[in-house]
């Protein structure tokens, strides 16, 4: 087996090779994760590393066919789904190769590997992919039901094609959450009730159909239809004679009412579809869908189309809105809503992590960070679609820039998204200059990120990330950054320096202690302390103790302490602040404490 150094100190598995001991002298592996935007298309999910197998002496010749075990994570979606191996060549031309196994142990090591039978070397991933059906039509005909869902079949007459035809399908699941969420994006598709799955099909022989192909598949029925016939008759025979008594007086009202119900509970079926991504998408009016029992819509298809999906709205949509709609949802599809997380180590608040997040799993993710120990301000941005093997590009701006070894500062990074992965960056940050933001008590800054898609990405193996200023397009979101400063210690010459011979300093630590712990347990709020410090000192007590209000009342209390003249009686000023809040017996036992000199 192979392993590629991670660039930390530790060795990572990148594959397993089973090849003759010769053979694997010359083989060469890394991993070249920078190019994974390469390696995936719509409806792929990259579930492991971009693995790059190469000969290093190119005199020598590889025995093929040879073995290759890549580990891989991925969470399957049902039946839908199916794990291959993608093999790329220098030329990004692909293939597809079906696992000959999914084992969970190579040797030792314990995790899933896709292993699969290789006669050419090149670039490896392992994808989550839409299942593919292949079968033939014989000319007697052919009744098919899906595998991926047995509710979807196909049925080809006798003679439908002059010769065997074979068929490749898939089938992309339509979730009714992603009709719901487009409806609430556009009030133009209010009127869509459900979609069908979207289904593409290859038929690669091109023959013209000689009779109409039926097929059948599921189309959720409208719900306020179901709710209508689940009605009581208890409740229809009152409708009923309401509806008699009105007719008496007010026969149009009724008519009018009766039209306005027919129109919102009977269904209009319509099937879009393509029969090539040139001639894109077009409704196809002629065909009638008929719907059958539990939700499933059938019609009658003479000629061949690539993709196609069944809409069903409540009322009349113009064809102009329906394409726009099979637009969006094949769209739709193909992204995922992801959030942009940047969080700062508690105990360091120069050190940071920003990573991807799928939406749905930002809860999760933000619980992982906190056991990590990082925790915000800046809270993750709002969600954005981002398509797999889009890549989010990063730089600071203001007073504030990063570096990923602590060393090259003020570069651009890169974070590429995907959907079962979980990309992510850790950086160290400092300010670029110490004497800046001088009116605030901390240093300010902003990282901006750009979205950069798939067809902006040049096909090179070699992903340089850039350095310009991204003024041709405009940021897809930005998070705001504050770093604390410094407390400066000035050395002054020895004739000069003060030296305090003070002891009750230490003591009036242990006092200011003691009361923010009292103070904490009642959670108290640091306003609610009336104590006359600026707001920007609140906001720095709170930005360096989070989630602990005994420090922060503690380091308020400092704060306002550090403020007076030593000639000041603190002691006093505090009891009186105290009783100010409401606190009259913290202030008693203050007074007790300080008089008696206890101070633990």
């Amino acid at each position: 087996f192979l392993v590629e150094e991670s660039g930390k100190n530790e060795c990572k598995v990148a594959c397993f090779i089973k090849a003759p001991a010769t053979a694997l002298e010359n083989l060469k592996c890394k991993i070249v994760n920078d190019i994974s935007s390469l390696v995936v298309d719509d409806s792929e999910e990259l579930v492991s590393n971009v693995i790059s197998i190469e000969c290093s002496d190119d005199g020598k010749t590889i025995p093929f066919p040879i073995n290759i075990a890549i580990p891989f994570t991925s969470c399957f979606r049902g039946n839908y789904r199916e794990i291959v191996v993608k093999v790329t060549d220098v030329n990004f031309q692909s293939n597809y190769l079906t696992p000959i196994s999914l084992e969970g142990y190579q040797g030792n090591h314990k995790e899933i590997f896709a292993e699969v039978k290789i006669y050419q070397l090149g670039v490896f991933s392992v994808l989550s992919c839409l299942k593919k059906q292949t079968f033939t039509v014989p000319k007697v005909g052919l009744s098919q039901k899906l595998s991926v869902d047995s509710r979807i079949s196909f049925y080809y007459p006798p003679e439908t094609f002059s010769s065997p035809a074979p068929m490749q399908l898939k089938v992309q699941p339509i979730e009714p959450s992603l009709v719901s969420t487009l409806k609430a994006r556009h009030d133009m598709y209010h009127a869509v009730v459900s979609a069908s799955a979207l289904v593409y099909v290859q038929h690669p022989s091109a023959q013209p159909f000689n009779s109409s192909v039926t097929i059948t598949l599921p189309c959720p029925p409208n719900p306020e239809k179901k709710r209508e016939e689940d009605e009581t008759e208890h409740a229809r025979a009152i409708r009923a004679t309401v509806k008699r008594v009105a007719t008496a007086y007010h026969p149009w009202a009724v008519s009018a009412s009766l039209r306005k119900n027919g129109e919102n509970l009977s269904d209009t079926l319509k099937l879009l579809g393509h029969r090539n991504k040139e001639e894109g998408w077009k409704v196809f009016d002629d065909v009638i869908i008929q719907n059958a029992r539990n939700g499933l819509v059938s019609f009658e298809l003479n000629e061949h189309l690539e993709s196609f999906v069944v809409i069903r709205f409540s009322f009349l949509l113009e064809n102009t809105y329906l394409l726009l709609f099979a637009r969006a949802l094949e769209e739709a599809v193909c992204s995922t809503m992801a959030n942009v997380i940047l969080y700062r180590k508690r105990e360091n608040p120069y050190k940071i992590v920003v990573l991807l997040s799928a939406s749905k799993e930002l809860t999760c993710e933000l619980q992982n960070l906190h056991e990590e120990g990082y925790f915000g301000p800046p809270e993750p941005t709002q969600q954005f679609p981002l398509r797999e093997g889009e890549q989010i590009h990063f730089r600071f701006r203001g007073n504030i820039f990063a570096s990923e070894n602590g060393k090259d500062f003020g570069k651009v990074y890169r974070l590429i998204f995907h959907s079962q992965r979980k990309p992510r960056l850790k950086l160290q940050i400092k300010e670029v200059d110490e004497f800046g933001n001088h009116s605030s008590p901390h240093y300010k800054g902003t990282a901006v990120f750009y979205r950069i898609t798939r067809e902006m990405i040049t096909k090179k193996w070699e992903q340089p990330l850039p350095y310009g200023e991204y003024q041709h397009q405009s940021p897809l979101c930005k998070l705001a950054l504050t770093l604390p400063k410094h407390e400066k210690l000035i050395n002054r010459p020895r004739s000069t320096r003060r030296i305090s011979s003070d002891s009750s300093e230490a003591l009036w630590d242990n006092l200011l202690y003691w009361l923010a712990e009292e103070l904490a347990e009642d959670n108290t709020s640091l306003l609610a302390l009336c104590l006359p410090v600026r707001r920007s000192v609140l906001q720095l007590v709170r930005l360096k103790c989070p989630d602990n209000l005994t420090h922060q009342i503690y380091e308020l209390l400092c704060c306002w302490k550090k403020t007076l003249p030593r000639s000041a009686d603190k002691q006093q000023l505090l009891s009186r602040y105290l009783r100010k809040s409401g606190r009259s017996d913290l202030s008693e036992e203050l007074c007790f404490k300080w008089q008696n000199k206890v101070f633990t």
